[in-house]
Protein backbone atom coordinates (compact mmCIF):
# COMPACT_ATOMS: atom_id res chain seq x y z
CA UNK A 1 0.00 0.00 0.00
CA UNK A 2 1.13 3.63 -0.95
CA UNK A 3 0.28 6.45 1.34
CA UNK A 4 -0.02 10.24 0.57
CA UNK A 5 -0.02 13.21 2.99
CA UNK A 6 -1.90 16.33 2.51
CA UNK A 7 -0.85 19.35 4.14
CA UNK A 8 -3.34 22.36 4.40
CA UNK A 9 -2.40 25.64 5.28
CA UNK A 10 -5.22 27.44 7.09
CA UNK A 11 -5.89 30.68 8.72
CA UNK A 12 -6.40 29.21 12.32
CA UNK A 13 -4.21 26.14 12.21
CA UNK A 14 -2.25 24.13 9.62
CA UNK A 15 -3.71 20.01 9.38
CA UNK A 16 -1.42 17.42 7.99
CA UNK A 17 -3.18 14.24 7.03
CA UNK A 18 -1.47 10.95 6.25
CA UNK A 19 -3.90 8.90 3.70
CA UNK A 20 -3.33 5.44 2.13
CA UNK A 21 -4.05 5.62 -1.91
CA UNK A 22 -7.96 4.41 -1.20
CA UNK A 23 -8.36 7.81 1.03
CA UNK A 24 -8.27 6.00 4.53
CA UNK A 25 -6.59 8.48 6.89
CA UNK A 26 -3.83 6.78 8.65
CA UNK A 27 -2.95 9.17 11.50
CA UNK A 28 -3.79 13.55 11.27
CA UNK A 29 -2.43 15.85 13.46
CA UNK A 30 -2.94 20.23 13.29
CA UNK A 31 -1.42 22.92 15.04
CA UNK A 32 -2.74 26.30 15.84
CA UNK A 33 -1.33 29.60 15.18
CA UNK A 34 -2.02 33.12 16.30
CA UNK A 35 -3.72 35.86 13.54
CA UNK A 36 -2.40 39.71 14.46
CA UNK A 37 -4.40 42.67 13.53
CA UNK A 38 -2.16 45.61 14.20
CA UNK A 39 -4.83 48.26 12.84
CA UNK A 40 -8.49 47.84 12.87
CA UNK A 41 -9.26 46.44 9.26
CA UNK A 42 -5.07 45.18 9.10
CA UNK A 43 -4.59 40.87 9.40
CA UNK A 44 -1.24 39.51 9.43
CA UNK A 45 0.83 35.77 10.40
CA UNK A 46 3.96 35.00 10.81
CA UNK A 47 5.33 32.82 8.25
CA UNK A 48 7.54 30.92 10.39
CA UNK A 49 4.35 29.53 12.82
CA UNK A 50 3.14 28.12 9.57
CA UNK A 51 6.80 26.46 8.96
CA UNK A 52 6.76 25.49 12.39
CA UNK A 53 3.72 24.09 12.55
CA UNK A 54 3.90 22.25 9.22
CA UNK A 55 6.91 20.39 10.19
CA UNK A 56 5.98 19.57 13.42
CA UNK A 57 2.57 17.91 12.14
CA UNK A 58 4.84 16.04 9.49
CA UNK A 59 6.57 14.54 11.81
CA UNK A 60 3.66 13.74 14.37
CA UNK A 61 1.83 11.77 11.39
CA UNK A 62 4.68 9.93 10.42
CA UNK A 63 5.41 8.99 13.70
CA UNK A 64 1.69 7.99 15.20
CA UNK A 65 0.76 5.95 11.83
CA UNK A 66 4.06 3.63 11.66
CA UNK A 67 3.94 3.63 8.50
CA UNK A 68 7.69 2.62 6.95
CA UNK A 69 8.67 5.90 5.44
CA UNK A 70 9.73 4.44 1.75
CA UNK A 71 6.03 3.67 1.48
CA UNK A 72 4.63 7.82 1.93
CA UNK A 73 5.44 8.35 -1.74
CA UNK A 74 4.08 11.78 -1.88
CA UNK A 75 2.98 15.57 -0.39
CA UNK A 76 0.38 17.81 -1.77
CA UNK A 77 0.09 21.41 0.15
CA UNK A 78 -3.13 23.49 0.23
CA UNK A 79 -3.49 26.61 1.70
CA UNK A 80 -5.09 29.91 2.48
CA UNK A 81 -4.71 32.30 -0.41
CA UNK A 82 -3.98 35.73 -1.62
CA UNK A 83 -1.32 35.95 0.97
CA UNK A 84 2.17 38.04 0.80
CA UNK A 85 5.39 36.35 1.67
CA UNK A 86 8.39 38.12 0.86
CA UNK A 87 11.81 36.75 1.39
CA UNK A 88 15.30 38.59 1.21
CA UNK A 89 18.35 36.69 -0.55
CA UNK A 90 19.12 34.36 1.87
CA UNK A 91 15.51 33.34 1.63
CA UNK A 92 14.72 34.47 5.05
CA UNK A 93 10.92 35.77 6.11
CA UNK A 94 11.61 39.97 5.51
CA UNK A 95 8.39 41.16 7.19
CA UNK A 96 4.59 39.32 8.46
CA UNK A 97 2.61 38.14 5.87
CA UNK A 98 -0.58 40.73 4.98
CA UNK A 99 -3.44 38.14 4.43
CA UNK A 100 -6.21 37.10 2.63
CA UNK A 101 -8.53 39.23 4.77
CA UNK A 102 -6.54 42.24 5.32
CA UNK A 103 -8.42 45.04 4.22
CA UNK A 104 -5.87 47.87 4.32
CA UNK A 105 -4.88 48.45 0.55
CA UNK A 106 -8.18 50.30 -0.80
CA UNK A 107 -5.32 53.14 -2.04
CA UNK A 108 -3.35 50.94 -4.00
CA UNK A 109 -6.19 49.20 -5.48
CA UNK A 110 -7.62 53.08 -6.70
CA UNK A 111 -3.81 52.98 -8.05
CA UNK A 112 -4.03 49.40 -9.94
CA UNK A 113 -6.75 51.18 -11.87
CA UNK A 114 -5.71 54.15 -12.75
CA UNK A 115 -2.84 51.96 -14.01
CA UNK A 116 -4.78 49.90 -16.26
CA UNK A 117 -8.78 50.26 -17.09
CA UNK A 118 -11.20 47.90 -14.99
CA UNK A 119 -12.12 46.16 -18.25
CA UNK A 120 -8.47 45.13 -18.92
CA UNK A 121 -8.18 43.89 -15.62
CA UNK A 122 -10.98 41.44 -15.83
CA UNK A 123 -9.52 40.29 -19.78
CA UNK A 124 -6.28 39.27 -18.33
CA UNK A 125 -6.83 37.96 -14.48
CA UNK A 126 -10.82 37.27 -14.82
CA UNK A 127 -11.18 39.42 -11.80
CA UNK A 128 -11.27 43.45 -10.93
CA UNK A 129 -8.10 44.74 -8.53
CA UNK A 130 -9.07 43.33 -5.15
CA UNK A 131 -8.03 44.47 -2.14
CA UNK A 132 -7.67 41.46 -0.04
CA UNK A 133 -5.69 39.77 -3.22
CA UNK A 134 -1.84 39.85 -3.44
CA UNK A 135 -0.61 42.40 -6.14
CA UNK A 136 -2.33 45.26 -4.35
CA UNK A 137 -0.37 43.74 -1.17
CA UNK A 138 2.98 44.39 -2.96
CA UNK A 139 2.28 48.20 -4.06
CA UNK A 140 1.09 48.73 -0.56
CA UNK A 141 4.55 47.48 0.91
CA UNK A 142 6.42 48.94 -1.68
CA UNK A 143 4.62 52.94 -0.74
CA UNK A 144 4.86 52.33 2.79
CA UNK A 145 7.58 49.79 3.72
CA UNK A 146 10.15 51.02 0.58
CA UNK A 147 13.56 49.58 2.83
CA UNK A 148 11.54 45.97 3.52
CA UNK A 149 10.49 46.08 -0.77
CA UNK A 150 14.30 46.89 -1.43
CA UNK A 151 15.39 43.54 0.34
CA UNK A 152 12.45 41.62 -1.36
CA UNK A 153 13.82 38.96 -3.47
CA UNK A 154 10.96 36.48 -3.46
CA UNK A 155 7.33 37.06 -3.22
CA UNK A 156 5.11 33.77 -2.61
CA UNK A 157 2.25 32.49 -1.63
CA UNK A 158 1.55 31.08 2.13
CA UNK A 159 1.40 27.73 0.64
CA UNK A 160 4.28 28.05 -1.54
CA UNK A 161 6.51 29.30 0.92
CA UNK A 162 6.00 26.11 2.83
CA UNK A 163 6.87 24.49 -0.48
CA UNK A 164 9.89 26.37 -0.27
CA UNK A 165 10.92 25.15 3.30
CA UNK A 166 10.12 21.75 2.01
CA UNK A 167 12.29 21.77 -1.18
CA UNK A 168 14.27 24.72 -1.36
CA UNK A 169 12.36 25.63 -5.09
CA UNK A 170 10.62 29.14 -5.30
CA UNK A 171 7.45 27.49 -7.35
CA UNK A 172 3.75 27.84 -7.11
CA UNK A 173 0.96 26.36 -9.58
CA UNK A 174 -2.00 27.51 -11.33
CA UNK A 175 -5.47 27.62 -8.97
CA UNK A 176 -3.21 30.00 -6.43
CA UNK A 177 -1.36 32.18 -8.10
CA UNK A 178 -4.76 32.95 -10.03
CA UNK A 179 -5.48 34.62 -7.01
CA UNK A 180 -2.74 36.89 -7.22
CA UNK A 181 -3.71 39.19 -10.01
CA UNK A 182 -0.53 38.86 -11.81
CA UNK A 183 -1.34 36.01 -13.67
CA UNK A 184 -2.99 35.36 -16.82
CA UNK A 185 -5.88 33.49 -15.39
CA UNK A 186 -6.95 32.00 -19.74
CA UNK A 187 -3.74 31.17 -20.40
CA UNK A 188 -2.54 29.68 -17.14
CA UNK A 189 0.93 31.92 -16.85
CA UNK A 190 2.34 35.25 -15.67
CA UNK A 191 0.95 37.87 -17.46
CA UNK A 192 3.99 40.47 -18.89
CA UNK A 193 1.71 43.13 -19.53
CA UNK A 194 0.52 42.95 -15.83
CA UNK A 195 3.78 42.91 -14.51
CA UNK A 196 5.25 45.36 -16.86
CA UNK A 197 2.02 47.85 -15.75
CA UNK A 198 3.00 47.29 -12.10
CA UNK A 199 6.75 47.43 -12.61
CA UNK A 200 6.97 43.70 -11.17
CA UNK A 201 9.94 42.06 -11.69
CA UNK A 202 9.15 38.04 -12.89
CA UNK A 203 12.29 36.89 -11.55
CA UNK A 204 10.63 37.67 -8.06
CA UNK A 205 7.94 34.97 -8.62
CA UNK A 206 8.15 31.60 -8.53
CA UNK A 207 8.03 29.21 -11.51
CA UNK A 208 4.36 27.98 -12.56
CA UNK A 209 3.02 24.49 -12.26
CA UNK A 210 -0.24 22.67 -13.02
CA UNK A 211 -1.43 21.33 -9.64
CA UNK A 212 -0.52 17.95 -10.07
CA UNK A 213 2.76 18.67 -11.28
CA UNK A 214 5.61 17.42 -9.35
CA UNK A 215 8.04 20.60 -8.13
CA UNK A 216 10.46 19.24 -6.38
CA UNK A 217 11.58 16.51 -3.61
CA UNK A 218 12.25 16.77 0.94
CA UNK A 219 15.54 18.32 1.21
CA UNK A 220 17.44 15.90 3.12
CA UNK A 221 17.23 18.26 6.68
CA UNK A 222 13.36 18.11 6.63
CA UNK A 223 13.22 14.37 5.53
CA UNK A 224 15.76 14.25 9.03
CA UNK A 225 13.13 16.54 10.64
CA UNK A 226 9.96 14.53 9.62
CA UNK A 227 11.03 10.79 9.57
CA UNK A 228 10.07 10.94 5.82
CA UNK A 229 12.61 10.42 3.10
CA UNK A 230 14.11 12.53 0.48
CA UNK A 231 12.50 10.25 -2.54
CA UNK A 232 8.85 12.06 -1.03
CA UNK A 233 7.72 14.03 -4.22
CA UNK A 234 5.84 17.34 -3.38
CA UNK A 235 3.07 18.65 -6.19
CA UNK A 236 1.72 21.83 -7.04
CA UNK A 237 -0.83 21.42 -4.48
CA UNK A 238 -3.53 23.90 -5.12
CA UNK A 239 -5.04 27.06 -2.85
CA UNK A 240 -7.30 25.83 -0.26
CA UNK A 241 -10.70 25.77 -2.36
CA UNK A 242 -9.28 24.41 -5.43
CA UNK A 243 -8.45 21.31 -2.94
CA UNK A 244 -11.38 21.44 -1.48
CA UNK A 245 -12.62 21.15 -4.28
CA UNK A 246 -11.09 18.00 -4.75
CA UNK A 247 -11.18 16.46 -1.54
CA UNK A 248 -15.34 16.43 -2.13
CA UNK A 249 -15.37 15.51 -5.77
CA UNK A 250 -16.37 18.81 -7.48
CA UNK A 251 -13.68 18.05 -10.83
CA UNK A 252 -16.64 18.10 -13.70
CA UNK A 253 -19.11 20.44 -14.98
CA UNK A 254 -22.45 20.67 -12.79
CA UNK A 255 -20.96 20.21 -9.59
CA UNK A 256 -20.49 22.89 -6.93
CA UNK A 257 -19.59 23.00 -3.20
CA UNK A 258 -20.08 25.58 -0.53
CA UNK A 259 -17.58 25.90 2.81
CA UNK A 260 -18.31 27.41 5.96
CA UNK A 261 -14.65 27.99 7.14
CA UNK A 262 -13.37 31.50 8.49
CA UNK A 263 -14.60 32.76 4.85
CA UNK A 264 -17.50 31.40 3.25
CA UNK A 265 -17.47 30.00 -0.16
CA UNK A 266 -19.58 28.81 -3.12
CA UNK A 267 -17.65 27.41 -5.69
CA UNK A 268 -18.75 25.75 -9.20
CA UNK A 269 -16.48 23.88 -11.75
CA UNK A 270 -16.36 24.82 -15.46
CA UNK A 271 -14.48 23.11 -18.23
CA UNK A 272 -14.28 26.88 -20.35
CA UNK A 273 -13.35 30.20 -19.06
CA UNK A 274 -16.29 32.13 -17.58
CA UNK A 275 -16.06 35.77 -16.29
CA UNK A 276 -18.33 38.01 -14.99
CA UNK A 277 -17.85 41.03 -16.27
CA UNK A 278 -18.81 42.96 -13.44
CA UNK A 279 -16.27 41.57 -11.28
CA UNK A 280 -18.55 40.42 -8.23
CA UNK A 281 -17.21 36.49 -8.28
CA UNK A 282 -14.04 35.65 -8.99
CA UNK A 283 -12.69 33.31 -12.03
CA UNK A 284 -9.34 31.20 -11.26
CA UNK A 285 -7.41 27.90 -12.59
CA UNK A 286 -8.82 25.04 -11.13
CA UNK A 287 -6.64 22.33 -10.03
CA UNK A 288 -7.95 20.44 -12.41
CA UNK A 289 -5.49 20.66 -15.61
CA UNK A 290 -7.02 23.25 -18.33
CA UNK A 291 -10.31 23.84 -16.65
CA UNK A 292 -11.05 26.79 -14.17
CA UNK A 293 -13.61 27.20 -11.25
CA UNK A 294 -16.13 30.14 -10.65
CA UNK A 295 -16.16 31.04 -6.41
CA UNK A 296 -17.69 34.01 -4.88
CA UNK A 297 -16.62 34.24 -1.17
CA UNK A 298 -17.64 36.07 2.11
CA UNK A 299 -15.08 36.88 4.06
CA UNK A 300 -16.59 36.76 7.53
CA UNK A 301 -18.68 33.25 7.34
CA UNK A 302 -17.21 30.53 10.45
CA UNK A 303 -15.18 34.07 11.45
CA UNK A 304 -18.39 35.65 11.87
CA UNK A 305 -19.80 32.88 14.20
CA UNK A 306 -16.24 32.00 15.90
CA UNK A 307 -16.27 35.69 17.05
CA UNK A 308 -19.94 35.53 18.50
CA UNK A 309 -18.90 32.36 20.58
CA UNK A 310 -15.63 34.18 21.44
CA UNK A 311 -16.94 37.67 22.99
CA UNK A 312 -20.92 36.02 24.28
CA UNK A 313 -20.37 32.62 24.68
CA UNK A 314 -17.68 31.45 27.42
CA UNK A 315 -20.14 29.43 29.12
CA UNK A 316 -21.29 27.40 26.09
CA UNK A 317 -16.95 26.84 26.25
CA UNK A 318 -17.05 26.09 29.95
CA UNK A 319 -20.32 23.72 29.42
CA UNK A 320 -18.72 22.02 26.41
CA UNK A 321 -15.40 21.57 28.60
CA UNK A 322 -17.18 19.54 30.92
CA UNK A 323 -19.10 17.70 28.95
CA UNK A 324 -16.45 16.82 27.02
CA UNK A 325 -18.39 17.81 23.66
CA UNK A 326 -17.82 20.33 20.77
CA UNK A 327 -18.84 23.79 21.83
CA UNK A 328 -20.73 24.30 18.27
CA UNK A 329 -22.88 21.07 18.82
CA UNK A 330 -24.27 23.17 22.24
CA UNK A 331 -24.51 26.13 19.91
CA UNK A 332 -26.42 23.89 17.08
CA UNK A 333 -28.66 22.60 19.60
CA UNK A 334 -30.10 25.83 20.73
CA UNK A 335 -30.19 27.66 17.44
CA UNK A 336 -31.89 24.87 16.10
CA UNK A 337 -34.81 25.91 18.59
CA UNK A 338 -35.26 29.17 16.87
CA UNK A 339 -37.40 29.36 13.89
CA UNK A 340 -36.57 30.49 10.71
CA UNK A 341 -36.18 34.01 10.40
CA UNK A 342 -34.51 34.47 13.89
CA UNK A 343 -38.15 36.36 15.10
CA UNK A 344 -37.32 39.34 12.49
CA UNK A 345 -33.62 39.92 13.03
CA UNK A 346 -31.48 40.04 10.37
CA UNK A 347 -27.52 40.02 10.52
CA UNK A 348 -24.55 41.24 8.07
CA UNK A 349 -21.58 39.61 8.25
CA UNK A 350 -19.57 42.31 7.19
CA UNK A 351 -16.47 41.99 9.87
CA UNK A 352 -13.80 41.99 7.22
CA UNK A 353 -15.56 43.73 4.62
CA UNK A 354 -16.70 42.09 1.80
CA UNK A 355 -15.87 40.50 -1.34
CA UNK A 356 -19.13 39.02 -3.22
CA UNK A 357 -21.46 40.89 -4.31
CA UNK A 358 -19.87 44.27 -2.71
CA UNK A 359 -16.18 44.29 -3.46
CA UNK A 360 -16.49 46.80 -0.09
CA UNK A 361 -13.59 46.71 2.28
CA UNK A 362 -15.26 49.41 4.43
CA UNK A 363 -18.57 47.62 5.27
CA UNK A 364 -18.71 46.28 8.64
CA UNK A 365 -21.47 43.92 10.40
CA UNK A 366 -24.94 45.06 11.54
CA UNK A 367 -27.35 43.49 13.97
CA UNK A 368 -30.75 44.98 12.45
CA UNK A 369 -33.76 44.66 14.13
CA UNK A 370 -33.23 44.03 18.18
CA UNK A 371 -35.57 43.81 20.41
CA UNK A 372 -35.60 43.00 23.98
CA UNK A 373 -37.77 39.71 22.84
CA UNK A 374 -34.47 38.68 21.57
CA UNK A 375 -32.11 36.62 23.19
CA UNK A 376 -28.63 35.27 22.65
CA UNK A 377 -29.99 31.71 20.89
CA UNK A 378 -31.30 34.56 18.21
CA UNK A 379 -28.37 36.21 17.73
CA UNK A 380 -26.87 33.27 17.37
CA UNK A 381 -29.52 32.16 14.35
CA UNK A 382 -29.01 35.15 12.94
CA UNK A 383 -25.63 35.53 12.05
CA UNK A 384 -25.54 31.74 10.49
CA UNK A 385 -28.33 32.96 8.70
CA UNK A 386 -26.82 36.07 7.28
CA UNK A 387 -23.79 34.04 6.49
CA UNK A 388 -26.36 31.99 4.26
CA UNK A 389 -27.90 35.12 2.84
CA UNK A 390 -24.66 36.22 2.01
CA UNK A 391 -23.60 32.60 0.19
CA UNK A 392 -27.22 32.72 -1.46
CA UNK A 393 -26.04 35.87 -3.22
CA UNK A 394 -22.82 34.14 -4.39
CA UNK A 395 -25.03 31.31 -5.87
CA UNK A 396 -27.30 33.74 -7.63
CA UNK A 397 -24.82 34.93 -9.55
CA UNK A 398 -23.24 31.98 -10.85
CA UNK A 399 -26.91 31.37 -12.19
CA UNK A 400 -26.60 34.50 -13.79
CA UNK A 401 -23.50 33.68 -15.46
CA UNK A 402 -25.45 30.41 -16.88
CA UNK A 403 -23.57 27.95 -14.50
CA UNK A 404 -26.16 25.33 -13.71
CA UNK A 405 -25.34 23.56 -10.18
CA UNK A 406 -27.40 20.40 -9.93
CA UNK A 407 -25.23 19.05 -7.06
CA UNK A 408 -24.24 21.21 -4.07
CA UNK A 409 -21.85 19.85 -1.30
CA UNK A 410 -21.22 21.30 1.90
CA UNK A 411 -17.80 21.45 3.40
CA UNK A 412 -15.68 23.15 6.29
CA UNK A 413 -16.59 23.28 9.75
CA UNK A 414 -19.68 24.97 9.22
CA UNK A 415 -20.71 22.48 6.68
CA UNK A 416 -20.83 19.93 9.91
CA UNK A 417 -24.05 21.67 10.99
CA UNK A 418 -27.31 20.35 10.20
CA UNK A 419 -28.96 23.65 10.87
CA UNK A 420 -26.67 25.59 8.94
CA UNK A 421 -26.88 23.00 5.81
CA UNK A 422 -30.46 22.85 6.67
CA UNK A 423 -30.35 27.02 5.98
CA UNK A 424 -28.34 26.72 2.06
CA UNK A 425 -30.84 23.97 1.29
CA UNK A 426 -33.89 26.31 2.27
CA UNK A 427 -32.29 29.71 0.73
CA UNK A 428 -30.44 27.44 -2.50
CA UNK A 429 -33.71 25.84 -3.14
CA UNK A 430 -31.91 22.40 -4.07
CA UNK A 431 -30.17 19.26 -2.13
CA UNK A 432 -27.08 20.09 -0.59
CA UNK A 433 -24.96 17.05 0.41
CA UNK A 434 -21.71 15.97 2.05
CA UNK A 435 -19.11 13.02 1.48
CA UNK A 436 -17.74 10.69 4.23
CA UNK A 437 -14.12 11.98 3.85
CA UNK A 438 -14.39 15.95 5.39
CA UNK A 439 -11.04 16.08 5.25
CA UNK A 440 -12.01 18.68 2.74
CA UNK A 441 -8.37 20.26 1.57
CA UNK A 442 -5.94 17.97 3.16
CA UNK A 443 -7.62 14.95 1.15
CA UNK A 444 -7.55 17.52 -2.19
CA UNK A 445 -3.56 18.00 -1.73
CA UNK A 446 -3.34 14.05 -1.00
CA UNK A 447 -5.08 12.95 -4.21
CA UNK A 448 -3.23 15.62 -6.21
CA UNK A 449 0.23 14.27 -4.45
CA UNK A 450 -1.23 10.82 -6.04
CA UNK A 451 -2.01 11.85 -9.21
CA UNK A 452 1.81 13.66 -9.41
CA UNK A 453 3.35 9.87 -7.97
CA UNK A 454 1.28 7.95 -10.57
CA UNK A 455 -0.92 6.47 -8.24
CA UNK A 456 -4.00 7.22 -9.87
CA UNK A 457 -3.79 8.76 -13.56
CA UNK A 458 -6.23 11.65 -13.30
CA UNK A 459 -7.83 13.88 -10.68
CA UNK A 460 -11.16 12.91 -11.85
CA UNK A 461 -10.56 9.09 -11.69
CA UNK A 462 -9.00 9.45 -8.48
CA UNK A 463 -12.03 11.03 -7.13
CA UNK A 464 -14.49 8.49 -8.63
CA UNK A 465 -12.19 6.05 -6.71
CA UNK A 466 -12.25 7.68 -3.24
CA UNK A 467 -15.08 10.30 -2.78
CA UNK A 468 -18.11 8.92 -1.54
CA UNK A 469 -21.63 10.78 -0.18
CA UNK A 470 -22.62 10.27 3.32
CA UNK A 471 -25.79 12.88 4.23
CA UNK A 472 -28.09 14.61 1.76
CA UNK A 473 -30.40 17.81 2.91
CA UNK A 474 -33.50 18.77 1.17
CA UNK A 475 -34.81 22.29 1.05
CA UNK A 476 -38.33 22.61 3.35
CA UNK A 477 -41.34 24.72 1.04
CA UNK A 478 -42.36 26.58 3.91
CA UNK A 479 -38.97 27.46 5.39
CA UNK A 480 -37.79 28.58 1.99
CA UNK A 481 -40.88 31.22 1.43
CA UNK A 482 -39.76 32.69 5.48
CA UNK A 483 -36.17 32.86 3.70
CA UNK A 484 -36.45 34.46 0.99
CA UNK A 485 -38.52 37.34 2.40
CA UNK A 486 -35.81 38.19 4.92
CA UNK A 487 -33.13 37.38 2.14
CA UNK A 488 -34.94 40.64 0.36
CA UNK A 489 -34.75 42.83 3.61
CA UNK A 490 -30.84 41.61 3.61
CA UNK A 491 -30.18 42.58 0.38
CA UNK A 492 -32.07 46.31 0.82
CA UNK A 493 -29.55 46.64 3.85
CA UNK A 494 -26.14 47.14 2.39
CA UNK A 495 -28.07 49.35 -0.30
CA UNK A 496 -29.48 51.56 2.46
CA UNK A 497 -26.46 51.27 4.54
CA UNK A 498 -23.23 51.82 1.56
CA UNK A 499 -22.82 55.56 1.99
CA UNK A 500 -22.94 55.17 5.58
CA UNK A 501 -20.30 52.20 5.80
CA UNK A 502 -17.69 54.76 4.15
CA UNK A 503 -18.51 57.65 6.18
CA UNK A 504 -17.92 55.55 9.48
CA UNK A 505 -14.56 54.02 7.70
CA UNK A 506 -13.24 58.06 7.63
CA UNK A 507 -14.33 58.64 11.27
CA UNK A 508 -11.45 58.82 14.16
CA UNK A 509 -11.65 56.62 16.25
Amino acid sequence: MKYLIGVDVGTSATKTVLFDEDGAVAASASREYPLYQPENGWAEQRPEDWRDAVLATLKEVTDRSGIPAGDIKGIGISGQMHGLVMLDGKGEVIRPSIIWCDQRTGREVEDMLEIMPRERWIEITANPPLTGWTAAKILWVRKHEPENYSRCRHILLPKDYIRYVLTGEFATEVSDASGMQLLDVPGRCWSKEVLKALDIDESMLGKVYESCQVTGTLLEQVAGQTGLTVDVKVVGGAGDNAAAAVGTGIVKDGTAFTTIGTSGVVFAHTSKVSIDPKGRVHTCCCAVPGAWHIMGVTQGAGLSLKWFKDQFCQDYVAQAQAVGCDVYDLINKDVAEIGPGSSRLVYLPYLMGERTPHLDPDCRGVFFGLSAIHTRKHLLRAVMEGVSYSLCDCNEILKEMGVEVTQMMACGGGGKSPVWRQMLADLYNCTVKTVEMDEGPALGAAILAGVGCGIYPDVETACSRIIREKSSTEPVKEEAEVYAGYHRIYQNLYRSLKDDFKALAGMKG
